[in-house]
């Protein structure tokens, strides 16, 4: 094998060790066999085109193409042209899923699923790494460097696993990288010779060797640079690299209050997921649960309360988070005169589900759930502390159902000066269209309420909007002025413009984010899938409180007291809990149930109220990914052994050998003989084959500062290689193994511990492995060059080359 073809080889490998780092980030493995196919199409094609040979820049192109027509074949064969050439449908489709997988990325914990994103993002980046290390390594000679992309490999999954990447990631990646350096070391030796130092000539034209004197740079100093450099961004770039925020299914949020009655809550943006969770093909089921409530399509499960416009997006402001109370105190703007329900949940989170904000009904009174939470007030939300996350989480409930009449609302009083002052706050950004649509929409409204009913039924039924979520998102002031315009969108657009027009009028606004009320299950429960993410405006009303509107056409239901064909008179006695906390609604309810009335009279509630019940998604590691875990395990142990696996086994080979006759005499003289050479030259003694045996055991010992037994057993061996090799009739000789075990000895006593070890793991005879190989394939093409016929085939061959060449 040539040099380039083992620096090409190792290359490889350093790139799948370190693209290990990246499996605790996804769920399963088989992205990275798939990699591995990708890489190595890629590396072949780089070893043929440095075969040819061609120019520098063009194998990196023919590389870079190559890899360009393999994504587009995994990834976009159904946009390529003649499903296979990246045309500009391909590499559309291919950055839509990369803008996609950003957005998963903000979206998931580790460990993500494998979204169509995801795996781009981290197939592509280990291949582009790989062409990156190549290039460096193979087709530029300059492995060093090659460090720094392998190095960044590993440091964005250390700063994205939030503590996945452990040492032994870093330790795989080190080790490919060491690799590298090793192969191109041994591959300068085999055409220079080792190279001290790029040392000037002295007068006498020998090398200064380590002084380093002249305009050269030792290699050990630019080394010890590199590796500086190298662990200075290993401990740097972590902390410069974004955790994955909170999204609808996100991970580690933003609670990090300790202590009693302390901390904060800092802003975040869930609906960068939201999006995505809507056009998921598979409704994973994110939760179960079990209700006492009347109406179960009453029952939405809010996460937070996104309270800032900036003019760029809307975000949750800072809060002071408490300890989660017994009780949790009456909610803001509540009175004693609006009907109240207290009914009780039982919530069951999925494994595959976490992110740090506790989905609970609105209001609730009472939380009964294990673990580190954190309660904020104002938007009356349980937050994770310290790494708390949903997953797996079983939770009880307590909330009040809020049954306001017509009268009441637009009977409403003052809110608060602060309040209002908070929540009607517009940036001088938002267009003079919002509020003038605003303004004509709402016209003939007598109070605040029937603004927002106006409001509610312009968006949902009036108005002519379209839902669509394939729209692109966008919460800051441009994106609302756009939906108006356009008339197109999902729930982000029409909760956001609808809250924004409230504030325009003088109404106290926020947004709500969490799951509409779900499917119900054949076994009583209710299922709540990714695609039943949602937004929703809230409303303040003085002597109600945040109250919920339903903007957005054919998703979750209007409330019964926007809706004036549904008598509102209810009684104002508080229901007590039944003493079964788990039972649910006896019947399920139609696709109807969750339709506004105005929508199902003009027949657009759609196919999306038949959102089937997902099945449970942990089912268990594959036994596939069990015994890929398992082969790549034994393969990250048998590697980097193989070099001392294979010498002690020719040692034993060597030293247990048998028989009788006199070829067996010499055969065995001769694999002493061997054996402490080679030991020698895993000591630093190259084996030198101009000199005689006498004179090479002289060296040996010389060299290898042998005691008195050892240098007598190295010239015993030496004696018996010459009388095999000059007298008539070899003699066996005895005692061969226990002179090369007692040579091997002195030698390990005489070195020091880094060439002992190094003898051990790293011997430099097992270079004979490679020459071995190297070998047999020029004897193969020998004799496949001499077949019968070869002549003519090479002939025609050469002809077919001169003509188009």
């Amino acid at each position: 094998m040539s040099g380039r073809a083992r620096l090409a080889l190792c290359a490889y490998a350093a790139t799948l060790l370190a693209a290990g780092s990246l499996i605790p980030l996804v769920e399963g493995i088989g992205w990275l066999v798939q990699a591995a196919m990708l890489l190595g199409v890629q590396s072949g094609v780089g070893a043929l085109a440095r075969r040819v040979p061609l120019a520098r820049t063009l194998t990196i192109a023919l590389q870079t193409l190559v890899t360009l027509v393999l994504l587009t074949l995994v990834f976009a064969r159904d946009h390529a042209l003649f499903g296979l050439l990246p045309g500009p449908g391909a590499v559309m489709r291919l950055g839509e899923l990369l803008v996609a997988g950003g957005e998963d990325v903000g979206t998931y914990s580790t460990p993500a699923p494998l979204t169509d994103g995801i795996k781009l993002m981290v197939i592509g980046g280990v291949v582009l790494i790989g062409l990156v290390v190549d290039a460096l390594a193979v087709t530029f000679r300059s492995a060093a460097p090659a460090g720094l992309p392998l190095l960044a490999l590993y440091s964005v999954a250390a700063g994205l696993s939030d503590g996945g990447a452990s040492w032994l990631w870093f330790l795989l990646a080190a080790s490919g990288y060491l690799l590298l350096l090793l192969a191109e070391g041994r591959d300068r030796l085999s055409q220079w010779g080792r190279v001290f130092g790029g040392a000037a000539r002295n007068a006498g034209g020998l090398s200064d060797g380590l002084a380093g004197v002249g305009g050269g740079t030792s290699p050990v100093r630019t080394g010890r640079r590199i590796g500086v450099l190298a662990l200075g961004i290993a401990l740097v770039a972590p902390l410069a690299l974004p955790a994955l925020d909170s999204g609808l299914l996100g991970g580690s949020g933003p609670g990090n209050g300790k202590g009693s009655g302390g901390g904060t809550i800092s802003a975040v943006n869930p609906l960068v997921s939201l999006q995505n969770n809507l056009n998921q093909p598979d409704n994973r089921e994110v939760m179960t649960y079990r209700s006492n409530i009347e109406d179960p399509q009453s029952l939405y499960l809010r996460i937070l309360a996104l309270d800032e416009f900036n003019g760029s997006e809307w975000r949750s402001s800072t809060r002071r988070l408490t300890d989660v109370p017994e009780r949790l105190p009456q909610p803001t703007g509540l009175s004693g005169d609006v009907a109240v329900t207290e009914v009780r949940t039982n919530i069951s989170a999925s494994r595959s589900y976490q992110q740090t904000y506790l989905p609970l009904p609105y209001p609730a009174s009472e939380v009964r759930v294990g673990g580190r939470w954190r309660y904020e007030p104002e938007g009356r939300t349980l937050v994770g502390d310290d790494g708390q996350t949903t997953r797996g989480a079983q939770y009880e409930v307590g909330s009040l159902v809020v049954e306001p009449t017509a009268d009441q609302l637009a009977a409403a009083g003052t809110p608060p000066e602060e309040l209002v002052r908070e929540y009607t706050r517009v940036p001088g950004s938002l267009p003079g269209v919002v509020a003038d649509t605003a303004e004509e929409v709402t016209e003939g409204a007598a109070n605040a309420y029937e603004q927002a009913v106006k409001l509610q039924d312009w968006f949902a039924s009036d108005g002519g909007f379209t839902y669509d979520t394939t729209v692109t998102s966008g919460t800051g002031s441009s994106a609302i002025a756009r939906f108006l315009r356009d008339k197109e969108g999902f729930c982000v657009h029409f909760s956001f413009s609808m809250a924004a027009m409230a504030r325009t009028l003088g109404i106290p606004a926020r947004v709500a984010v969490g799951f509409t009320p779900g499917t119900m299950k054949a076994n009583g429960a209710t299922s709540v899938g990714l695609r039943d993410a949602h937004a929703w405006p809230e409303l303040y009303f003085e002597g109600v409180g945040w109250t919920r509107f339903e903007p957005t056409p054919s998703r979750g239901s209007a409330p019964s007291y926007t809706r004036p064909e549904v008598p509102t008179d209810s009684a104002s006695d508080v229901a007590e809990p039944s003493a079964d906390t788990s039972d649910a609604p006896s019947a399920a309810p139609s696709a109807d149930d969750s339709c506004p009335p105005q929508l199902r009279q003009e027949g657009g509630c759609g196919p999306s109220q038949d959102a089937g019940a997902a099945l449970p998604t942990d089912r268990g590691t594959p036994a596939g990914t069990v015994l890929l875990v398992i082969l790549a395990a034994v393969l990250a142990v048998v590697l980097p052994l193989s070099p001392l696996l294979w010498r002690t086994r020719t040692r034993n080979r060597r030293l247990g050998s048998e028989g009788r006759t006199p070829a067996d005499a010499a055969a065995r003289t001769l694999a002493a003989w061997r054996e402490i050479t080679d030991t020698a030259w895993d000591h630093g003694i190259g084996p030198d084959d101009s000199l005689t045996p006498r004179k090479a055991a002289a060296r040996i010992v010389r060299l290898g500062r042998l005691d008195t037994g050892a240098a007598e057993a190295v010239h015993r061996i030496a004696g018996s290689v010459e009388q095999v090799l000059y007298a008539p009739e070899p003699r066996p000789a005895a005692g061969l193994a226990e002179d090369a075990l007692a040579v091997r000895a002195g030698l390990r006593a005489s070195a020091g511990r880094g060439a002992r070890l190094r003898a051990t793991l790293l011997p430099r005879s097992s270079v004979r492995v490679v020459w071995a190989v190297a070998e047999r394939r020029t004897a193969l093409a020998e004799r496949w060059a001499n077949r019968p016929g070869a002549g003519r085939w090479t002939a025609r061959l050469r002809r077919l080359s001169r003509q188009h060449g």
